[in-house]
């Protein structure tokens, strides 16, 4: 019998195979099912062993003859998995979402033109390099066409139209007045498809080499981890380690996000996948459907930077830099705290400002979790100690893939026998396809930025551009990164992270290193900078996705989003603005690592509550703090003890300010809450549930319609016949009866009870004088017990309550109920049901 914990009850009601594919760089894919489904996913297994293999066992031929194969299998299911998206008449249109026969013809198509060059002799292919045959160009030409048509199905328009413009550069840059400093001699189109076609630099380079390399591995890797069951540990975990606090839903979607992203990398993708779970934590937590978006989109965009599972982008600064991967992870480790930082604060200034609810989850203990499934961590664990001991990185993700693989069957509902396997071979490679198709594309920019040497131009402009407007060398840095910072954002509204990189370390990578900033420093700068596009409007594609989940505004939840991430990635200016800068990636003396990161994450704090507006532990700031605590964090960033001193003067002023807004307001307080805080909320005194429970017991604006059955005594009111009463009782019963039962302790009736009784007393005698005798008691009642039998409620109030008590009539005084009570007996239990 197994000692697993219950698992936890999913409160999602959104299905996941309704969920759309997102990926960082792709668009909704076809969901492909039947004979063409299975037909993909064996290709896909088939690239997945390939590649496998080729780990252990390289083709003699050359990283080259690698990657024409690779892009052979993988181009081909991009044309068959992904939409063209272009509108075609009904009867070309097939009635499922299947493959059309355009599909399947550019899908054969390009499996030509890939396997041309190896079919015909590899050899001597690439020997004619720079003197290519007519049949050469026209296999290029073709072959330029499919892949962008590719990007365009995976991304949308706009890469492959800055694909076009750089090719239109090379070819027409000729043309250009030679004064211009980006004008060059020309590029006929022979050069361009040999550039593309048969060089290290176009379809087949760095970028495409990194995606055949590294990244399908990893995301082999995160399907087989996730597969095993580690995907729902650690949703579980994140859950059960914040379950008794107020801000618990929100730490559970951050921590989620963080924990799925150590193995996907792909930022989009984890929001989804975390929303799925999470958002119905959240609504019940109270948070607005746009909040809950950009909070999921920020902590899934944290994927693309938490190790050991990095974005695409981060293999290629290490291929550009010529550095192992685990130095790489290393640079990345103290940005990935400050990041998950300032949005940690986010969340809890927002569980303050929102006032949400804890909210109460069944869940197993976390040392129960971890005791259980917390082997889940091994292969992660595992990826960093074999880069530690030298291992290569392709080496080390397939040796914990493999104990991925064995770790699954100490989970009997996780086991991946040979189907299951199968699937999570398949689903990797399918990952990898829209990375694929933008690394390809790539290509493109770099091999024109090459044969022209339009980057060195465009650095050169950069950096002109920032002497003209200062002198002095540490403005000039600094207008450098201002641009730079800008120039990448816009770029990454326009295209994806990967080919946002690659275009930003062409052209801002050269004007940073001009200006004395370490390769490093600029290459993370580029890279934190790339990443931002994911939550930056209009384009933000995590913020997209968790939009679709939340079922918020989408431009919205995009400035959410970016509220959520804004003071993290303004921590990346430091890297390249000072010297000291450098610590923050873990290079250099580790006392100054150490005091750098802790004015990091002080700058962080500070632009935590410009952005959020509260102040944690004293109270809501108003605009003028904001302002002083803006510029305290940015004084931070530059690392300076000048610097830093006056940023502290701020944050102090900052917070005195935010102490005397609340003492005034505390005061206001007093006298008008409502005045104090105009979103306070004031539930009944007598309803101390939560919101979302219905209130406890609220009293009827009319007793009588609350309780048809409820009995009226006529002894007391002869001014009635023997029907029972048809005036309902007023919306304030005690306005109309002060005499009542349950009327307040307020009520001048009760304050006075001898007054109570004289007029009670004349009122009844003048009465009776008027109407002379009437049926009383059970008399009355047995005549009128068929109707209130057939209109009371089966849960009425037990005998002797306010609600089920005979009514008294007006008049009737308090000091009377006994003799009531006595003329009037009490209804037998059938009378009562």
């Amino acid at each position: 019998m197994s000692d697993a914990p219950p698992p936890i009850k999913r409160t999602s009601t959104v299905d996941d195979a309704a969920l759309p594919a997102f990926d960082d760089e792709e668009r909704p894919a076809r969901v492909l099912t039947g004979r063409v489904g299975w037909g993909v996913a064996v290709v896909a297994c088939a690239v997945a062993v390939f590649v496998l293999v080729q780990v252990f066992r390289p083709l003699p031929q050359g990283s080259q003859y690698y990657l024409i194969i690779f892009l052979a299998g993988t181009l081909p299911l991009i044309f068959l998995a992904y939409r063209s998206g272009i509108p075609m008449p009904a009867r070309w249109r097939p009635a499922t979402d299947r493959p059309t026969v355009v599909d399947w013809v550019l899908a054969v198509v390009t499996v030509g033109v890939c396997l041309y060059p190896v079919l015909f002799g590899y050899n001597a292919f690439l020997d004619r390099q720079g003197l290519l045959e007519p049949t050469d160009i026209a296999m290029g030409a073709v072959l330029l066409v499919l892949v962008v048509e590719a990007c365009r199905r995976t991304t949308g328009w706009v890469l492959p139209v800055v694909c076009l413009l750089f090719l239109a550069y090379g070819y027409y840059g000729g043309l250009l007045p030679q004064t211009w400093s980006i004008a060059h001699a020309g590029l006929d189109f022979d050069q361009i498809v040999d550039a593309l076609y048969n060089s290290g630099s176009g379809f087949y380079g760095t970028p495409l080499d990194v995606a055949a390399s590294y990244v399908v591995l990893f995301t082999i890797y995160g399907a087989v981890l996730d597969l095993s069951g580690a995907g729902r540990f650690f949703v579980d975990l994140s859950v059960a380690a914040f379950r008794r606090s107020r801000s618990a839903a929100g730490r559970t979607a951050v921590a989620s996000g963080f924990l799925l992203g150590t193995v996907s990398g792909s930022g989009t993708a984890t929001a989804v996948s975390v929303g799925a779970v999470t958002w119905p934590i959240l609504r019940r937590a109270g948070y607005p459907p746009e909040q809950a978006g950009g909070m999921l989109a920020a902590a899934g965009v944290g994927a693309i930077l938490s190790p050991p599972t990095l974005g695409a982008a981060a293999f290629i600064v290490a291929e550009y830099l010529d550095v192992s991967y685990l130095v790489v992870l290393g640079w990345a480790m103290i940005p990935t705290v400050l990041y998950y930082l300032g949005i940690l604060l986010a969340v809890e200034i927002d569980a303050r400002r929102f006032r949400v609810r804890a909210v109460d989850l069944d869940v197993p203990s976390v040392w129960r979790l971890l005791a259980r499934f917390g082997y889940h961590f091994s292969s992660l664990v595992a990826i960093v100690v074999l880069l530690a001991v030298g291992v290569t990185a392709t080496r080390a993700v397939v040796y914990a893939t493999g104990l991925a693989f064995l770790l699954s069957f100490l989970d009997r509902q996780a086991w991946l026998t040979p189907r299951r396997l199968f699937e999570a071979l398949a689903a990797g490679v399918r990952g990898v396809l829209p990375v694929a198709a933008v690394c390809a594309a790539a290509g493109i920019i770099t091999a024109t930025t090459t044969k022209t040497g339009l980057g060195a131009q465009l650095a050169s402009l950069l950096v002109r551009t920032a002497d003209a407007l200062a002198d002095n060398r540490t403005a000039v840095l600094a207008l450098t990164v201002v641009f730079a910072a800008l120039a990448l954002s816009l770029l990454g509204l326009a295209v994806p992270v990967t080919a946002s990189f690659i275009i930003g370390w062409v052209i801002i990578g050269p004007a940073l290193l001009a200006l004395d900033v370490s390769a490093p420093a600029a290459a993370m700068f580029v890279f934190y900078y790339s990443v931002l596009s994911e939550v930056t409007p209009p384009t933000a594609l995590a913020a997209v996705g968790a939009a679709a989940i939340t079922g918020g505004r989408t431009v919205a939840t995009m400035w959410q989003a970016l509220k959520y991430a804004l003071p993290a990635f303004l921590v990346p200016v430091a890297f390249v603005l000072t010297d000291p800068g450098e610590y923050l990636l873990a290079r250099g003396p580790w006392l100054g690592i150490v005091w750098t990161t802790i004015a990091a994450c002080a700058a962080v704090a500070a632009l935590a509550v410009a952005t959020g507006g509260w102040l944690l532990g004293v109270g809501r700031a108003t605009a003028v703090p904001r302002v002083l605590a803006a510029l305290a964090g940015l004084l931070l960033l530059y690392l300076h003890p000048a610097t830093i001193s006056i940023a502290a003067v701020l944050l102090l002023i900052t917070a005195a300010l935010v102490w005397s807004h609340r003492r005034a307001s505390a005061g206001a307080a007093t006298a008008d809450p409502a005045a104090a805080d105009p979103a306070r909320r004031h539930p009944p005194a007598t309803n101390p549930a939560p919101d979302d429970t219905p209130p406890t017991n609220p009293a009827p604006a009319d007793p009588a319609a609350a309780d048809p059955a409820r009995r009226h005594p006529p002894a007391t009111n002869p001014a009635r016949d023997d029907t029972p009463p048809t005036n309902p009782a007023p919306a304030d019963p005690a306005a109309a009866d002060p005499t009542r039962d349950d009327t307040p302790a307020t009520d001048p009736a009760a304050a006075d009870p001898m007054a109570a009784d004289a007029s009670a007393a004349d009122h009844a005698a003048a009465d009776a004088a008027a109407a002379g005798p009437r049926p009383v008691g059970r008399q009355w009642q047995q005549s009128k017990a068929a109707p209130a039998e057939t209109s009371a409620p089966t849960d009425a109030a037990p005998a002797g309550t306010a609600a089920a008590r005979p009514r008294v009539g007006r008049g009737r005084q308090q000091s009377k109920a006994s003799e009531t009570e006595t003329s009037v007996p009490p209804a037998t239990e059938e009378e009562s049901t």
